[in-house]
């Protein structure tokens, strides 16, 4: 934006050079990027800022002038003169979107004599860019580049004989031609200006060309209203189509400033066109807004800034913005005037006043504050050794956060599964990248899935991350779990058999980290769940809670991914993990007397699980059963039908004394006894 230097000094005196006011008005926070000459006067060049629309206005730019400099602002005179007719006799005006419209406001100006403009307003708008056309379109330019409101003159003997404007929303498909002479296809969320019928303006962007002002114009109808600044801005992109009102607009006009800007230009009509002035102004107005009034709190102002000016010093900056100010205790209430938008709360006053006092009047400073030591915290580590723990037997995967919603169709979950109860993305890059997961598995798979389809078949891998499910508020709640699945056999290298990577060699990977993590009293229980198969599936439960699951895949699930080879997976609660681990380890001395191996077999009814005999043997034994191993399972001839047959190897030891052949003894008898009692066991 160029703003002319003497059309500044029409409304506040000041002796700066151009280059002085330019440096002046940058160092306030207002960037002036350069200064040229032309049409006889210095045109200083504005970079403004989003949030200072304001100062796209010259009366506006002339009160930071003022203010900087100390000085006064003249506001022009509007020596209007009215005849004796109401302009409720000339035209009526109805809104019927006050929320797009918040203000209407016309005049009527009669018998104008078209012609050019002086030359002082086409060196104005000339320094400004703006092409001069005649002197009614030349007045409301100029008057919007005075006053920062954008204004309109219609034809008012092209408007149909009802003299009525209605300010709606277009219908789907409406057309018009704009003053650019292009013909628009509109739709039903952008704002009109409409004769009641038909459009003769695109609110606040552009006029039509069917009540444009030409040299047979004698009456006008002058438009100064305010509109909604995102429904412009939306428009304005829609139809390619950006002018200076609508940038205006964008950036937000006072909606308080609409009738001084409206009587400026009716004045200036009547003074360069001869034109009659009708009595009264056609003004809706549903709702009045009222100048923001902000607390402010002088004490406040030299904390934020760091510096110590006194309160005369605060409130000279914030009177020479011409702002309200009136005492409230120890505090002041500032009144802020509706043409300053951008101003909302007590920190934008404060940036007022640093701008006004000089931000190189303010003094430098370190910054000062305890620093924390940086680290992890105990959750954080425990973290971390998990994922070194696991990526000694196991390949690490990352995978996206972001899923396809189709993943729970192919994990075979059902409709009331709460694995389903994702959290959609607003903007997704994709469909497969729609949903936040609820799951880590999904992905593991579709890694397999990948690597099998390159040749690659023996595959042991984990993920450790977090899973996204639905909170309370408006924000997901992030939970971590570690999971990991194995798939072929293990690499043999010298060795001329090749083991399975199945669920006990899985299981076994699990216990090795439990030990190392200090997670004592693990117990693996069968169970069912959704996307695993169906009696070869185990809960992982401590002290009776479950901190996950490990199992195969359900052989439908396996085909849904394209994996034909039985693939093993365990999911486990990472906080859980945590908070039954054993940050401290309990060691015990290697026994020095004898230890006492016994091997026997019990047949069982099929119902009782391997693992509930092995934590009832020890109990059993007192003291002196201190390690039972499982080593083989039977069924068949001559085990009876219904029945299994469960081989246990028993370690049996004393801190204190070798042991006898009879205490062995009669520990083992006990043992069989109580095996038969309770679980109905036979030995074999």
């Amino acid at each position: 934006m160029g703003v002319s230097v003497n059309w500044l000094k029409q409304y506040v005196d000041f002796d700066y050079s151009a280059p002085e006011l330019a440096e002046a008005l940058t160092m306030a926070g207002i960037a002036a990027e350069a200064v040229d000459n032309a049409y006889g006067d210095q045109i200083i060049e504005l970079d403004l800022t989003p949030n200072r629309g304001d100062c796209l206005g010259v009366i506006n730019l002339a009160r930071e002038v003022a203010a900087l400099l100390g000085k006064t602002v003249k506001l022009p005179d509007v020596p209007l003169k009215e005849n004796k007719e109401h302009i409720n006799d000339y035209i009526s005006i109805d809104i019927a979107v006050p929320d797009l419209c918040p203000r209407y406001t016309a005049r009527v100006i009669k018998n104008c004599a078209i012609k050019e403009s002086p030359g002082w307003m086409q060196a104005a708008l000339s320094s400004a860019g703006v092409r001069p056309v005649n002197n009614i379109v030349d007045v409301t330019n100029y008057v919007m580049l005075e006053t920062n409101q954008p204004l309109h003159a219609f034809d008012y003997d092209l408007i149909p004989g009802s003299k009525q404007i209605l300010v709606r929303t277009a219908h789907e498909g409406e057309r018009m031609v704009t003053l650019d002479g292009t013909e628009r296809e509109l739709s039903d969320s952008m704002l009109l200006i409409t004769d009641g019928e038909r459009p003769v303006a695109l609110a606040g962007i552009m006029g039509g060309v069917n009540t444009e002002i030409g040299p047979n114009t004698v009456n006008v109808l002058l438009e100064s209203a305010n509109f909604n600044n995102i429904c412009i801005r939306k428009t304005s992109r829609a139809l390619s189509l950006r002018s200076d009102s609508s940038a205006r607009f964008e950036k937000g006009v006072d909606v308080n400033g609409a009738v001084y800007a409206l009587n400026r230009a009716a004045a200036l009509m009547q003074e360069l066109s001869g034109g009659e002035v009708v009595g009264g102004v056609a003004d809706l107005y549903p709702g009045i807004v009222k100048p923001a009034v902000i607390n402010l709190r002088t004490d406040r102002v030299n904390y934020v800034l760091g510096g110590s000016l006194s309160e005369t010093e605060i409130i000279a900056c914030l009177k020479g913005l011409e702002f309200k100010i009136e005492q409230n205790g120890s505090d002041y209430l500032v009144t802020v005037p509706t043409y300053r938008p951008d101003l909302l709360i007590e920190e934008d006053l404060i940036e007022e006043v640093a701008r006004l006092h000089g931000y190189e009047n303010l003094p430098s400073a370190l910054p000062e504050g305890v620093c924390a030591p940086g680290g992890l915290d105990a959750y954080q580590k425990f973290q971390r050794q998990l994922k070194n723990l696991m990526s000694g037997q196991m390949s690490e995967v990352v995978n996206y956060s972001f899923v396809n919603p189709a993943l729970a169709d192919q994990m075979l979950w059902s409709e009331n599964n709460p694995l389903r109860e994702v959290i959609a993305l607003a903007n997704p890059l994709s469909e497969d990248y729609a949903v936040m997961r609820t799951s880590l598995v999904p992905g593991l798979l579709k890694n397999i899935a990948g690597n099998l389809s390159r040749q690659i078949e023996n595959l042991s891998f984990f993920e450790m991350g977090a899973v996204f499910e639905p909170g309370l508020g408006t924000l997901a709640e992030e939970v971590y779990k570690m999971v990991g699945a194995v798939c072929g056999q293990r690499e043999s290298n010298w060795r001329p058999d090749k083991s399975e990577l199945d669920f006990f060699h899985l299981k076994g990977l699990l216990e090795g980290m439990f030990r190392k993590i200090g997670l004592t009293d693990c117990r693996f229980s069968a169970k069912t769940a959704e996307g695993f198969h169906p009696g070869r599936t185990a809960s992982i439960q401590v002290n009776n809670v479950e901190i996950g699951v490990i199992g195969e895949i359900h052989p439908v699930v396996q085909d849904n991914f394209g994996i034909k080879h039985k693939v093993c997976v365990f999911e486990l609660d990472v906080a859980l993990l945590f908070q039954y681990s054993a940050s401290k380890y309990l060691k015990e001395k290697i026994t020095k007397y004898p230890v006492v191996e016994r091997d026997i077999a019990f047949i069982l009814p099929m119902s009782v699980a391997a693992g509930d005999v092995l934590e009832l043997i020890p109990l059993l034994g007192g003291k002196l059963i201190k390690e039972v191993t499982l080593f083989d399972v039977f069924t068949g001839n001559p085990v009876p039908e219904g029945r299994k047959s469960v081989a246990l190897r028993l370690k049996l030891w004393s801190d204190e004394k070798t042991l006898t052949e009879q205490e062995v003894k009669s520990v083992m008898e006990q043992v069989i006894a109580e095996m038969a009692n309770r679980l109905g066991a036979e030995l074999r």
